[in-house]
């Protein structure tokens, strides 16, 4: 199983950081196309849940961003040093009393967009797998 692992300071502009990242596995493992967008969006808006909410912009707290390449998924795990939060009660952004809420709908697309998307350590670990075809 081939690993590559990045820590952030938790500001906003590092997220330039985890999209270099995510170009540089791209190359590296010859991800497919077709995924590459859905990794893009729901691994950069995962570290930007943490940075946001998890770390609170606080730049003395760190992002992991990991990736392991197993034989037939990408799966990447953000964990932040926040307090976590409860992943079983977010509201539904798609439902009429939230849709005209700005945020809300990071863990919407990261759901959408990833195979798989599990939490642990009390919301503070987020794994996104991403199932590929290596045929």
């Amino acid at each position: 199983m081939n690993q590559l692992k990045i820590q952030i300071p938790s500001l906003i502009e590092n997220i330039r950081v985890v999209e270099s990242f995510i170009d540089n596995s791209k190359e590296k493992f010859n991800i497919e196309d077709d995924i590459y967008g859905n990794i893009m969006v729901a691994v950069t808006e995962s570290v930007n849940n943490a940075i946001r909410h998890g770390n609170k912009f606080d730049k003395d707290k760190n992002v992991l961003l990991s990736l392991y390449v197993e034989d037939d998924r990408l799966r990447f795990e953000v964990e932040d040093e926040g307090k976590g939060f409860d992943y079983n009660s977010l509201s539904d952004p798609t439902s009429p009393e939230n849709i005209e809420n700005p945020g809300g709908r990071g863990i919407f697309l990261m759901r959408n967009l990833s195979d798989e998307v599990e939490f642990s350590n009390d919301g503070r670990k987020v794994e996104l797998i991403f199932f590929i075809n290596n045929s």
